[in-house]
């Protein structure tokens, strides 16, 4: 399959009438049609993105300005609200709901000139790292159809990889950007927490929620981070952009690199070890790479999931049957509405994170499990800046291991959770970090995870830019 152009290069195409963003609206549309057998798609969006495309070329004939993303197709997950298009977060509950307003994301993004062709599948209400947990279907890895996506933005990387669209949109709550790019052999960025609105994307936990863009490269990757970023009046946790643009690299003059003594314990396969190893000898040559500890990382993972399933249970409390979504009609009492509606709609893995909220946060266990999560949270970030006073970023595998099989980790919830093992502790700090294409081991991607403090999106991406292509080779 033909690759895309960047995504610079297609708007500057588009703008001058060299391509035609109806075209590429259509081209996009066969791709998802050819790959369906992937299951990376919920819906296309065709009717709307073809009437966009059909108005952006009529503007760019009359020498109007289009957009930096003119005429550029991509993919939104599911999660994110679309206008007068159905949302269901990948959950039965919200069949049929077609969303009233648009994600802040979503407009920022049309309003340059992009165009949201389709959503993409998830592990339902984003509970997951393979979108196993989805109740529509999983989605199958690109590299190995027998092998997982990743999760929870699995069907929005495997779109990527595939070059159904020239980029996909993710949310990232404990790694859920960055796994799937990983397994799927693309960039993906999580942001500095609250540097993208969340305002019109379904919540998950709300303090670790991120919203971040999966591309083919660093360079497309900066360019959509800097169409969403910045401040939204829809979303009081949205902070101040860089006042320079973040596809405008900065010179990253002989940077100190850490390398996590944690992130090569038990529980790292050996031939992602050997891969990172190596690599990281490579950067030696360039680089000033030193070794660095952060004691209370290997309690992320238990922190991570107490605090998240507490903000699940809250989150996931407004799907009552009564106002939106799915409601059980044989109910006779409003009681049985909500139980009834609640059984039918949420999936196993919603009502167990339901389940495990509700009682970390209850009355009787609020200081034994949630107060004290929060507390070690707090340690893991004064450690975070402890580390970040002496090097300027840190570097680490992604994931532990390679995609693995479809199937082989769904009887083992907590197997499925130390997924995320590599990647959680950047949620609960709130820190950038992004995940690179490093090589293959028998064929399967790899990826290298790079974080920097918060605020400094603009020079993990500067750095990121430069070792694109030594990771690659």
């Amino acid at each position: 399959m033909k690759q895309w152009l960047s995504i610079d290069e297609i708007a500057q195409k588009v703008s001058s009438g060299e391509l035609k963003a109806e075209d590429l609206v259509k081209e996009s549309l066969k791709r998802i049609d050819d790959k369906k057998h992937f299951h990376a798609i919920i819906e296309n969006i065709e009717k709307r993105a073809l009437e966009r495309a059909k108005s952006i070329d009529a503007a760019a004939r009359n020498k109007q300005v289009v957009g930096r993303l003119a005429g550029v197709p991509f993919i939104a997950k599911d999660n994110f609200l679309t206008f007068n298009t159905e949302t269901t977060a990948a959950s039965n509950i919200l069949k049929g709901f077609r969303a009233p307003y648009q994600a802040t994301a979503i407009e920022k993004l049309e309003a340059e000139g992009a165009i949201c062709v389709a959503k993409a599948n998830l592990d339902a209400f984003a509970h997951g790292s393979s979108t196993e947990n989805s109740d529509f279907f999983t989605s199958l890895n690109p590299f190995d159809e027998t092998r997982v996506a990743g999760g929870s933005s699995g069907g929005s990387a495997a779109s990527v990889a595939l070059e159904l669209a020239p980029f996909a949109l993710g949310t990232d709550t404990g790694g859920s950007i960055r796994q799937p790019a990983a397994f799927c052999g693309v960039v993906g960025l999580k942001p500095t927490y609250g540097l993208v609105s969340r305002s019109g994307v379904i919540a998950m936990a709300s303090s670790t929620d991120v919203i971040g863009p999966i591309t083919r490269t660093v360079k497309d990757a900066a360019l959509v981070l800097d169409v969403m970023s910045g401040k939204d009046p829809l979303d009081s946790t949205t902070i101040e952009r860089d006042h320079s643009p973040y596809n405008e690299f900065v010179n990253i003059n002989k940077p100190k690199i850490g390398i996590v003594k944690e992130y090569f314990g038990e529980g790292l396969s050996s031939d992602v070890r050997a891969l990172t190893e190596r690599h990281i000898e490579t950067l030696r040559k360039n680089y000033d790479i030193v070794e660095v500890s952060i004691p209370s990382l290997k309690y992320a993972l238990a922190v991570y999931y107490v605090i998240m399933p507490a903000e699940v249970s809250s989150n996931l409390s407004r799907y009552d049957g009564q106002r939106f979504g799915y409601s059980d009609k044989s109910a006779t009492n409003l009681d049985d509405s909500y139980t009834t509606s609640r059984s039918k709609g949420f999936g196993k893995e919603a009502k167990r994170r339901i389940m495990m909220g509700t009682f970390v946060s209850s009355t009787g266990y609020y200081d034994a499990y949630y107060k004290r999560a929060q507390m070690v949270r707090t340690k893991i970030i004064n450690e975070f800046n402890k580390v970040f006073n002496n090097v300027d970023f840190l570097l680490g595998p992604t994931t532990p291991t390679i995609a693995f099989k479809i199937g082989h980790k769904t009887k083992d919830p907590l197997e499925m959770y130390l997924n995320d093992v590599m990647t959680v502790a950047a949620n609960l700090t709130g820190i950038p970090a992004i995940s690179i294409p490093a090589g293959s081991i028998n064929k399967l991607p790899v990826g290298m995870q790079l974080m920097s403090p918060q605020g400094t999106d603009r020079r993990l991406l500067s750095l990121s830019n430069n070792l694109e292509r030594v990771l690659s080779i």
